[in-house]
Formats: C-alpha cells, sequence, structure tokens
C-alpha cells in the first residue's frame, strides 16, 4: 500500500513557492484601504438622499439636482474602489476635491440657504475631505511597500 501521510516539510522547496508567495501579495496589496470604501459608499448615498430626509426639495431646487449628482458621484467612485482597487485609487484626490466642493456649493449652487442645509453640506464635505484624503494616504502607503 502506498504512503500517503502527509509530512511537515518546509514550502519553501516546493516549485511554485514564489508564485504562489507574489499572488499572494497581489491579493493583499492595498486592500487595507478597503476599510475606507464603506464609509466612502455611505457618505455618497447620505449625500444623494440628503434633500429628502432634511426636506429642502421645494426650497432648495438647485441643490436637490447638485446633492443628487454629487452622492452618486461618490458612491460610484467608492464601488469602484471595491471593485477594481489597483486602478480607481489614483482617484481618491477626487473625493477630496468632491468634498471642498461640497463644502462651498450651498452658496454657489444654492439661492441663500438656511443654516440646517449650508450645515448639511459643510459635514458632508468635511467628511468627504477626510476619507479621501485617508484612502489617498493609505494606497500611496500600500503602494511603496509592494
Amino acid at each position: 500500500m502506498a504512503n500517503v501521510s502527509h509530512t511537515r516539510g518546509d514550502i519553501t522547496s516546493h516549485p511554485d513557492a514564489s508564485e504562489m508567495r507574489a499572488r499572494y501579495d497581489r491579493m493583499l496589496g492595498g486592500r487595507d484601504v478597503a476599510l475606507v470604501d464603506g464609509p466612502v459608499f455611505l457618505l455618497g448615498l447620505y449625500c444623494a438622499v440628503s434633500p429628502w430626509i432634511l426636506h429642502y426639495t421645494t426650497s432648495q431646487p438647485a441643490l436637490v439636482t447638485h446633492n443628487l449628482i454629487m452622492g452618486i458621484a461618490i458612491a460610484l467612485l467608492a464601488l469602484g474602489f471595491t471593485v477594481t482597487p489597483e486602478r480607481m485609487y489614483g482617484l481618491s484626490w477626487a473625493i477630496c476635491a468632491m468634498g471642498t466642493w461640497m463644502i462651498i456649493s450651498p452658496w454657489v449652487v444654492g439661492d441663500s440657504p438656511d443654516t440646517g442645509v449650508a450645515l448639511n453640506s459643510i459635514i458632508i464635505g468635511a467628511l468627504a475631505v477626510v476619507l479621501g484624503m485617508l484612502c489617498a494616504l493609505t494606497a500611496r502607503g500600500s503602494n511603496t511597500r509592494a
């Protein structure tokens, strides 16, 4: 009968060890940024629906359209970060730019926004800037390690 027992040998002698190690590094490379993808996606969803949550659809119709488009764009970037991170993390700084725009947009796009509308956009914008910087810095750090 053949000896089928497994010995606990060192895998470094395996002919595919270097290829397996490289594949493992590729699979894990940059995925520490995945923790930011979820909050960015949720921020985009909230931005898109915030006019209906805060009930300013009739008083600020231009901001309703603006927040809907910006929210969908932020959410789509977050999905792109999750699906194809190696191609999309270069766009992490775009979320920072979108966040900066969200901070000033109530006065540029809106028509005399009240405090609640302005504060909502400022908070969304500040969170987008922080998450975008965190995502970009983490992606840059993981690219230098690879």
